[in-house]
């Protein structure tokens, strides 16, 4: 599996093209994390340019930066019993994988990238990826990465998922190398998979995604707490808890501002809307913020999920904060959010530990006053990850595809 040092050459005035794979079946997080590479990646080098296929149903309500462009792919929604469907009318989710897979594939061919970053799924949704893996590796041009967030789920989950998926196959045979956004000194998300020792010397550990700081607007009136529950669609239950507190202790400081995130609404939004009513400027609420990083900044602390760009944001803007982790479906949050407690980041309600109740959440609101901000507790290299991507991207640009595992 050597690689040579020499590039191959591009067409004459033909910058380097980066090509981000994002499903995004359910959420917000993978289309933010690969939209902060690509500007990260394009502001380092004015030649280059990149192209983001995503899944998500919200893609359209967030600006891209110069040189950045996105391409919708079908949707599809996520059942309760775990199961998949498309959100094309008539269409099997048979049919628009099919689909999505020709629409990868037809844009890697077309786009022709010197490198593919491939957010989480080794395979793609369904394999819809493989198509363009076999594509671009029989080329031989394109460097494949594989970016993991730092925290997956639980070793012995995650090994079951990645062989029924065909993963770890995938993850030795295609990817030149394996980033992970994160430090292994706080989690390893490939612990537990039986990876080879060759594939194990290609990972790299990036450290976290640092969120932009500049260009953020005037921040509300001050002071105010800031709940968020990221993307929203998993977000009702901590929104009801915080909403509770207010209700519950009319004294309570200091008000809050409620994000609702995208998917969060419908009968459930509209319930919170009237609660948020009757309290009278205690707690304000706006719908789906794209530009929620000024929010951040003007925060006294941060209520929020325990999604990786959250935490990112948390740590960015070096805001008290407490994560109030879901558990299922995985275990992901839970874990983070242990973690980042165990190591003085953040402060954590636990459901088992601490209970979810209006009073648990009133004291940790009260306490946000005095908890620690993360700059506290942070370690060397922390926030180093879209310095270390936009270095690696460098790097691979000099090199040529090692040859495929036989």
């Amino acid at each position: 599996m050597s690689a040579s040092l020499t590039a191959p050459k591009r067409p004459a005035g033909r910058g380097p093209r980066i090509l981000f794979y994002s499903h995004d079946t359910f959420g917000l997080g993978h289309l933010r994390r690969s939209r902060a590479l690509a500007a990260a990646i394009t502001s380092a080098d004015p030649m280059a340019s990149a192209m983001i296929l995503t899944g998500s149903p919200v893609a359209g309500r967030f600006t891209f930066p110069n040189r950045v462009d996105h391409m919708r792919l079908p949707g599809v929604i996520k059942r309760a019993d775990g199961s998949y469907a498309s959100r094309t009318m008539g269409m099997s989710i048979e049919e628009t994988t099919e689909m999505r897979a020709a629409l990868i594939r037809s844009t890697a061919e077309q786009f022709d990238p010197d490198v593919l970053v491939v957010d989480k799924e080794p395979t793609g949704f369904r394999g819809e990826l493989l198509p363009t893996l076999d594509l671009l590796q029989e080329r031989g041009k394109a460097r494949l990465v594989l970016g993991l967030r730092d925290v997956l789920d639980e070793p012995e989950v995650l090994r079951a998922e990645w062989d029924r998926k065909g993963a770890l196959e995938a993850a030795e045979r295609y990817y030149d190398e394996i980033w992970v956004y994160g430090l292994r000194s706080i989690y390893d998300p490939t612990a537990g998979l039986p990876l080879s020792p060759a594939t194990q010397a290609r990972m790299h550990w990036t450290g976290y995604l640092r969120r932009d700081l500049g260009e953020v607007g005037a921040p509300p009136e001050q002071p105010y707490v800031l709940i968020t529950p990221g993307g929203g669609g998993d977000g009702a239950m901590m929104v009801d808890l915080a909403l509770s507190a207010y209700e519950r202790d009319p004294d309570l400081k200091p008000r809050a501002l409620l994000v609702y995130g995208p998917f969060l609404s419908g009968d459930t939004r509209a319930a919170f809307e009237e609660r948020v009513a009757k309290l009278k400027g205690r707690v304000t609420a706006v719908g789906f913020e794209s530009q929620i990083e000024t929010l951040f900044a003007g925060a006294q602390g941060v209520i929020c999920m325990g999604g990786y760009n959250t935490f990112c944001e948390v740590l960015s803007f070096d805001k008290p904060a407490v994560i109030v982790p879901r558990t299922s479906p995985r275990l992901e949050q839970w874990i983070r959010a242990s973690r980042a407690e165990e190591l003085g980041l953040v402060a954590m309600l636990d459901e088992t530990r601490d209970g979810w109740t209006p009073e648990a959440m009133i004291a940790a609101i009260r306490a946000l006053e005095q908890q620690p901000s993360p700059s506290q507790a942070i370690s060397d290299g922390l926030l180093d990850g879209l310095d270390y991507v936009t270095n690696r991207v460098t790097a691979l640009l000099h090199q040529t595809p090692r040859e495929a595992a036989e």
